[in-house]
């Protein structure tokens, strides 16, 4: 490897330009205070530097802004194109380029560490030392992680102290066995009972546990058992059946995601506003064994390409292993760099592949959607450090998909008893507390008999329609009812020119199902979700705000049916009684002097008569 360098003061670009082989290698752009912005690789540094520098190409968003900023550039040349890519990687990582796709890994979560001594340990760590021990990981599960560090030591007696063990120092008899090995949870290394060899095979299975190929191992142990048997070794026989059955235990809790038993890494990533995230699935022997994901810190002007291209490198120029096949979401920029590195670090043929239909494009949705959910989680996560808001607000957010945080939530519900005394409600919350004083409610004019779909069409479209230009629209309406009434309030929105400007639900009210316009399948929430709990208590305010306002209508007819019927007794004395008694029942009961006391003793004798003349006891109450 030879390293290019020309001095900015006796040299000028354009002569450095000219001086550039034509050959692969990793080209580092600088600004005029010397700082590296851009690091990349190519088959032919003199072609691909140039192109930065010449006005008449077409470049995107973020070539135009890195070329105003690139004062000077040193060339690094490679031998091949695939020493390239791992080059360009390292110095990525040292330099941290403003204008690369800087990705921030999971550092944070543990890996399994086995390491390099005559008889291995196998143990959890958060901390990678370069020391010739092997890593798995990292893995983001705590609980999985337990099971199947339990699940290796279920399978094969490996110990857990940390003694300082060589085949020198167990022969000079220098430790003893603890109680591991008396409960048959450790072979007894330090004591000689098991020899380097057969410990070391110990090893080298539980890694193929670790790297997914329990397939292989089962059929290793199966052979082992019949071996032992043959023998007539029936209770060694019985302790690898033993240990097979744990294997087995283990594997079955594995989702299987094909029968074909193709090793695969799958990739994909999920893009909101400026942030963006990558995964990738870890598929062995047909079994997701793992996952890893990628934030990038800067996405503004990278393609998609670019940003798959930058995960796919990454991954795998600190990867143990490289699988078989290789699926992606989009095609690579250089991507027969990446599988001629692929294949070179396998030793044998790499398929890179964008699939299109069937099984494969179905994992590639699988990751995508969990890449989805990881960068909604994390950009709920960011926004509670930045600013005050509820978890429940983002958990919304999160869990519906919403565009935007959900800050002002309106939602409507109807009220009536068998079409008569319709009326709807509007309650508001924001942020996830209500705000009253823009309640709402309606007394609806359009409804004939019993139709919710109609009511609710009215109440949407006095809400909306004849609001002020500067009034506040909601980031989030919900609908009390199914796909008919959320159906009818779309429409109307429609109508007015609002559609899409806020996101517009339906909640059912049977089985809590949420509906979004145009899509069959409901979203359900988990039952213990804040979610949904936020959803439901501002759907029971509606509609404890709706009833309350029925209620309302209800007693005043029947204030009207009953009091102001009555000749010579007016509103005002009608309302004054109710007040004093509490209902028309207690005036129907009270003595005439009683109800005198409150109104007066001629009104009082028309109201008592009225109520005890022949007759009255048996007229109904008009409800």
């Amino acid at each position: 490897m030879e390293q290019t360098s020309h001095s900015d003061l006796d040299n000028p670009l354009e002569r450095k330009l000219a001086g550039l082989p034509q050959r692969p290698g990793v080209y580092i752009h600088k600004d005029s205070e010397g700082t590296i912005i851009y690091v990349g690789k190519a088959r032919n540094l003199r072609n691909r530097v140039k192109a930065y520098f010449s006005e008449g190409r077409y470049a995107d968003a973020k070539t135009v802004a890195l070329r105003r900023r690139i004062a000077d550039f040193d060339v690094i040349v490679t031998d091949t194109e695939p020493e390239a890519l791992i080059l360009e990687n390292t110095l990525i990582k040292e330099h941290q380029p403003r204008y690369n796709v800087l990705l921030k890994d999971d550092k944070s979560y543990p890996y399994i560490r086995i390491t390099k001594e005559e008889f291995p340990q196998i143990f959890k760590t958060r901390r990678v030392v370069r020391d010739g021990s092997k890593y798995f990981g990292p893995y983001t599960d705590g609980t999985y992680l337990y099971y199947l560090l339990k699940t290796l030591r279920s399978v094969f007696p490996i110990r857990t102290c940390d003694l300082p063990l060589t085949e020198e120092s167990v022969a000079k008899g220098r430790f003893k066995v603890c109680l591991e090995y008396h409960i048959k949870k450790c072979d007894g290394p330090c004591e000689g009972f098991i020899g380097r060899l057969q410990y070391n095979e110990y090893i080298k299975q539980a890694q193929q546990i670790l790297a997914g190929r329990t397939r292989e191992l089962e059929t290793q142990m199966e052979l082992r058992m019949a071996h032992l048997a043959d023998e007539l070794r029936f209770e060694d026989a019985a302790v690898v059946r033993h240990r097979l059955e744990k294997l087995r235990e283990y594997a079955a809790k594995q989702k299987v995601v094909d029968e074909d038993g193709t090793d695969r890494d799958v990739f994909a990533f999920a893009r909101i506003g400026t942030r963006a995230c990558t995964v990738v699935l870890i598929v062995r022997d047909g079994r997701l064994v793992g996952k890893r994901h990628f934030f990038a810190s800067t996405t503004a002007d990278q393609t998609d390409a670019e940003l798959v291209d930058a995960t796919v490198e990454r991954w795998y120029v600190d990867a143990e292993t490289v699988p078989d096949e290789v699926l992606l979401p989009v095609d690579l920029p250089d991507e027969d760099v990446v599988t001629a590195f692929l294949t070179g670090k396998k030793g044998r043929k790499v398929d890179v592949l964008v699939p299109q239909i069937g099984t494969k494009k179905k994992l590639v949705g699988m990751a995508e959607t969990n890449a989805d959910y990881l960068l909604r989680e994390f950009i709920l996560q960011q926004a509670q450090k930045d600013q005050a808001i509820p978890h429940s607000i983002l958990s919304l957010q999160r869990d519906l998909r919403l565009p935007n945080i959900p800050h002002r939530i309106e939602c409507f519900d109807n009220s009536h008893i068998q079409g008569t005394e319709y009326v709807s409600s509007m309650v508001v919350f924001i942020d996830g507390k209500p705000k009253k004083s823009e309640y709402r409610k309606y007394k609806l004019r359009s409804v004939d008999g019993n139709d919710d779909f109609a009511a609710m069409q009215e109440v949407i479209d006095r809400r909306f329609a004849h609001r002020e230009e500067e009034s506040v629209l909601p980031d989030l309406v919900i609908i009390d009812g199914g796909k008919g009434q959320l159906s009818r309030a779309v429409e109307v929105l429609k109508t007015l020119g609002l559609e899409g400007k806020f996101t517009v639900v339906g909640m059912a009210k049977k089985l809590e199902d949420i509906f979004f316009p145009g899509e069959a399948d409901a979203v359900i929430l988990p039952k213990t979700s804040g979610s949904l709990r936020l959803l439901q208590q501002v759907r029971d305010e509606a509609h404890r705000f709706a009833i309350t306002y029925h209620r309302q209508l209800r007693s005043n007819r029947t204030l009207q049916t009953e009091l102001t019927a009555i000749r010579g007794v007016g509103e005002r004395t009608a309302e004054r009684l109710l007040i004093a008694l509490g209902s028309v029942e207690r005036i129907r009961l009270a003595s005439e002097q009683e109800i005198a006391n409150h109104i007066g003793q001629a009104q009082a004798k028309k109201i008592f008569a009225h109520f005890h003349s022949e007759g009255s006891e048996g007229t109904a109450v008009q409800p």
